[in-house]
C-alpha cells in the first residue's frame, strides 16, 4: 500500500474499501438480513435478561461494576447473563457495520441504501445509551418500555433495508389501489399501538427484571392486558379484511402471500398470549411472545412494502452517482 493509499484509507475508509471491492447482490442482501436477524436476537436476549431477574446483574454502566468492566464470579449467573447481553450489542454493531460496508461498496452506488444502514447504526448507539440509563435508574419501567420501542424502530429500519436490497431504485409502482393502501396503513398504525400497549403490560406486570423490589407502572395489570387483547383482535380483523379484499380484487401474489403469512403469525402469537395470560405468565412463554412480537412487526412491514414494486433502473435512466473519495457524489458517465 502506498502512502497515498494509506492516507485515503484513513480519510475515508468506506470509500477506500468500495473502490477496491464490489460485492455480489446476494452478499448485500445477506448483510442486510444479518443486521435484521441480530436486531431480533438482541430483543429476545434482552427479554431473557429481564425474565431471569438479571436486569441489574451488572449494577452500573458502562462498566459492569465500579471496579470491573466485565462480570466477576462473585456476581453469580445474573452478572454473566446481563454482561453477555451487553456483549451481543457488539455483535449487533458488527452486523450493522457489515451491512453499511456492503451497501456502500455496491455498484452502482445507492445513497438511500447506505443511509438506511447508517440509520440503524445511530439507533443502535442511542439504544445502547438508553440501555445504560435503564440500569442507572434501577430498571424504571418507563425507560424499559422506551428501550423496547427503540428496538422496534431498529427492526423497522432493518426490514426496510433488507427489502430495498432486493429491488431497484426506479420510482415505485403501486400494485394495489389507494383504498387498499389506506387499509394497510390502518393495519400498521394498529400494530404500533399493539406493540406500545404490550410495553405497558410489561411495565405493569410481575416480571420486574430483578429479584429486588422494582417499581411497576401504577396501572391495573389485568385491565391493561385486556386492552392489549382488544388491540390484538383489531389487528387480526384488519389483516383478515385485507386478505379478503386482496382476494376480491385479484391482487398480485406478493401482497396476498405476505398477508396470509401475517394472519397465521397473528393467530400463533394470539394463542401464545392467551396461554401465558391464563398460566400466570411463565417466563418461557413470555419470551416466546416477545419473539412473536418481533416477527409480527416484521411481517406487518413486509405487507406494507409488498404493495409496490421497484424494478431496476432502465439503461435509459440516469446513471447512479458514485461518491468520490471524500464521500461527495459526482455525476456518472454520460
Amino acid at each position: 500500500m502506498t502512502r497515498a493509499d494509506a492516507a485515503a484509507a484513513v480519510r475515508n475508509p468506506l470509500a477506500f474499501v468500495a473502490a477496491r471491492w464490489t460485492p455480489a447482490p446476494r452478499t448485500v442482501q445477506r448483510a442486510a438480513l444479518s443486521a435484521l436477524v441480530m436486531s431480533v436476537v438482541i430483543v429476545v436476549t434482552g427479554g431473557a435478561v429481564r425474565l431471569t431477574g438479571s436486569g441489574l446483574g451488572c449494577p452500573t454502566w458502562p462498566k459492569c461494576t465500579d471496579d470491573s468492566l466485565t462480570a466477576t464470579s462473585e456476581m453469580g449467573v445474573h452478572g454473566y447473563i446481563e454482561f453477555g447481553n451487553r456483549l451481543l450489542t457488539y455483535v449487533l454493531c458488527a452486523a450493522v457495520g457489515w451491512a453499511i460496508i456492503a451497501a456502500r461498496s455496491r455498484k452502482p452506488y445507492r445513497r438511500g441504501l447506505t443511509r438506511l444502514g447508517w440509520a440503524q447504526f445511530w439507533i443502535v448507539m442511542g439504544n445502547a445509551v438508553l440501555g445504560g440509563i435503564v440500569v442507572l435508574v434501577g430498571l424504571n419501567p418507563y425507560t424499559v418500555a422506551a428501550h423496547f420501542l427503540l428496538s422496534s424502530a431498529l427492526i423497522a429500519v432493518a426490514t426496510v433495508m433488507w427489502q430495498r436490497t432486493r429491488e431497484g431504485d426506479a420510482a415505485p409502482r403501486p400494485l394495489v389501489g389507494k383504498a387498499v393502501q389506506q387499509l394497510v396503513w390502518c393495519l400498521v398504525a394498529a400494530s404500533v399501538l399493539l406493540i406500545a400497549a404490550g410495553t405497558v403490560v410489561t411495565g405493569a406486570g410481575p416480571h420486574a427484571g430483578d429479584s429486588s423490589e422494582v417499581a411497576r407502572m401504577p396501572l391495573d395489570w389485568e385491565t391493561v392486558s385486556k386492552l392489549h387483547a382488544v388491540l390484538a383482535w383489531i389487528v387480526v380483523t384488519l389483516t383478515f379484511a385485507l386478505w379478503f379484499v386482496l382476494k376480491a380484487v385479484d391482487a398480485p401474489r406478493g401482497p396476498l402471500g405476505r398477508t396470509r403469512e401475517l394472519f397465521v403469525i397473528l393467530l400463533l402469537q394470539g394463542a401464545v398470549g392467551y396461554v401465558q395470560y391464563f398460566t400466570e405468565l411463565p417466563e418461557m412463554l413470555v419470551g416466546a411472545h416477545m419473539f412473536g412480537s418481533c416477527v409480527m412487526w416484521i411481517w406487518v412491514l413486509r405487507v406494507l412494502l409488498s404493495l409496490r414494486e421497484r424494478p431496476e433502473d432502465t439503461p435509459a435512466a440516469l446513471p447512479a452517482r458514485e461518491p468520490d473519495s471524500a464521500g461527495v457524489p459526482v455525476a456518472g458517465p454520460r
